[in-house]
């Protein structure tokens, strides 16, 4: 199992690069969800306490938009996709709530995302696996937690890079399960690369 994740954790961590120009002006969909009595639990709702988290933990200001949360009045639609790989990407992210800082290292950051996690605990997310994984040999290094809500998983991250090029990645990323099960093997693989695997 622990193989299984880091291989989860690399792949993840290349997706969220890959994928924050696609996070730009995104705005798409609301979560399905909901009972006769409980409130629904969807997109809007996982990106809402995903904020709130972030927030209380003082995380670094991020100038990326976030992925999931309700389209602002008078936004410029998104462009209509018009590749295969494109309108691949705009189905994942329709199934996506998330947040994420990339840039110059912040003291403290890393910290203050174990403190994003203990709040989203607070709002009944389950916490999961923790792991710490080596990047490279210049104390390069990623933290991940695993939380699970209502049908959602959420990968919680901070990598730290060194050398020529300092910087760190914060990202706070949930997906929807029953959303993310309709891709086939194929398009995890264009999505995440060879180390896509089902939940």
């Amino acid at each position: 199992m622990r193989g299984r994740g880091r291989g989860r954790g690399r792949a993840w961590a290349a997706v969220a690069g890959a994928t924050a120009a696609v996070v730009l002006g995104a705005g798409c969909g609301t979560g399905a969800g909901g009972g006769a009595a409980a409130p629904a639990f969807g997109r809007e709702t996982a990106h809402a306490e995903i904020v709130a988290a972030v927030k209380q933990a003082g995380l670094p200001k991020s100038d990326l938009p976030g992925v999931g949360g309700p389209v602002p009045t008078g936004s410029t639609p998104r462009p209509t996709p018009s590749t295969d790989q494109e309108r691949l990407q705009e189905r994942a992210l329709a199934c996506t709530a998330s947040w994420q800082y990339v840039g110059p290292p912040v003291d403290g950051s890393r910290g203050a995302l174990e403190k994003a996690v203990t709040a989203l605990v607070a709002e009944d997310w389950v916490q999961g696996e923790r792991q710490v994984e080596k990047l490279d040999d210049k104390g390069g290094t990623m933290l991940q937690h695993t939380l699970r809500k209502r049908g959602w998983t959420l990968y919680a991250r901070h990598t730290g890079m060194r050398g020529s090029m300092t910087m760190e990645m914060v990202s706070l990323q949930a997906t929807e399960n029953a959303c993310m099960n309709r891709f086939t093997e194929q398009e995890r693989k264009s999505l995440f690369g060879e180390d896509a695997e089902r939940d």
